[in-house]
């Protein structure tokens, strides 16, 4: 994929983080810190959709959770016990306003925010024919084609046009969606993507990973299973499996690097998944060492593995700059050779003249 981030492309860009809830007065509060939570999931924009019984309150940025909704007055816009957001990584479509989420439509049935995280591998193709049948697209967002599909459904309600929407895509999608019977989250037949379903009092919650409940004290309940469509409402939970079954094919990358280490992905820790992969690094392929360190932050689980198996010091020989911005600086080629520095510095203290295991989560 390209990227007009040359100190940023040498990892995937495929996550993006949903968070949802149901039955809360401080529903945009509590989306808020969900989000917080879920920020490693996407940097690039943020954005909120509430309901409040009678109308749709919507506030996006570009940026982050913090910058974008740093003050009450933004968030008492956002009135209402349902609330949907969402973290963003640009995997389709370039960053801009009209590309963040949760999208909304007015539909013959209502209103209808939407936002997920995956990639449709057949977006492309749909798109066009749904140009072709008279479709205007705002955006060059994925999520837009799911939209449109709802759009043109012949189905009746807004569950069973989901449906119908969903059994014409090709590819990964957990979602989270609100409109005025309330708040529907929706994991493709193969779990390529994590969601969880979360409770807090009385209310419900989904979201991407399990940190995100953490953050708002709410617990957690189990997994959105693949091919599941969960339906939550004034009348409570209702749960249905309207896809055709499919073997799991979870994303292992969010074991990997994806998912923040203190969440719990398909009911496995991430951090002693990865811990796990470290030892097994060690057991595979040991070689002479006098100190194993990590990249910091994602290879620092593996490294503490790759560690306690070699019996080796663990020392963090790298240290990472926690404040650097992404596009403060002209990539120049000179400066693009000295581009690594703005985020790591090597502790020399620590490593100069010695034989190092170098640790990195991918």
């Amino acid at each position: 994929m390209l990227t007009t981030h040359p100190f940023e492309d040498d990892h995937p860009h495929e996550e993006c983080g949903v968070f949802g809830i149901f039955g809360h007065p401080d529903a945009a509060a509590l989306t808020v810190l969900g989000l917080h939570a879920l920020q490693h999931r996407g940097q690039e924009a943020a954005g909120i959709v509430a309901y409040d019984g009678e109308q749709f309150h919507a506030y996006r940025s570009t940026g982050h959770v913090g910058e974008s909704f740093s003050s009450q007055e933004i968030i008492a816009t956002l009135r209402g016990e349902a609330a949907i957001g969402h973290v963003r990584y640009a995997t389709t479509g370039e960053v801009a306003m009209r590309n963040v989420q949760p999208l909304f439509a007015d539909f013959e049935f209502g209103g209808l925010a939407i936002c997920h995280n995956g990639n449709l591998t057949n977006s492309y193709k749909l798109r066009q024919q749904l140009v072709r049948r008279g479709s205007l697209f705002q955006s060059t967002s994925d999520t837009e084609v799911i939209v449109h599909l709802i759009a043109t459904s012949l189905k009746l309600t807004v569950e069973e046009r989901m449906v119908d929407a969903l059994r014409q895509v090709d590819g990964a999608y957990s979602l989270a969606a609100l409109s005025q019977e309330g708040l529907i989250a929706v994991r493709d037949p193969l779990g390529v993507r994590p969601l969880v379903l979360g409770k807090l009092g009385d209310a419900w919650i989904v979201a991407s990973e399990t940190c995100a409940l953490d953050i708002i004290g709410a617990q957690f309940v189990r997994d959105v299973e693949p091919g599941e469509l969960v339906l939550v409402g004034p009348h409570g939970l209702r749960s249905s499996k309207p896809f055709d079954r499919a073997e799991k094919r979870l994303c292992i990358f969010e074991y990997i690097y994806f998912a923040r280490p203190d969440s719990i992905v398909d009911g496995i820790s991430v951090y002693e998944t990865r811990k796990r992969i470290g030892a097994e690094l060690a057991r595979e392929s040991h070689v002479p060492a006098d100190i194993v360190i990590p990249v910091p932050d994602s290879g620092v689980p593996a490294a503490l593995g790759y560690a306690a198996e070699a019996k080796l010091p663990f020392e963090l020989g790298i240290i990472r700059n926690h404040y650097v911005g992404r596009t403060f600086i002209e990539p120049t080629d000179q400066i693009r050779h000295l581009g690594v520095k703005l985020k790591h510095n090597a502790n020399r203290a620590y490593i100069q003249g010695k034989r190092v295991i170098l640790v990195d989560d991918s």
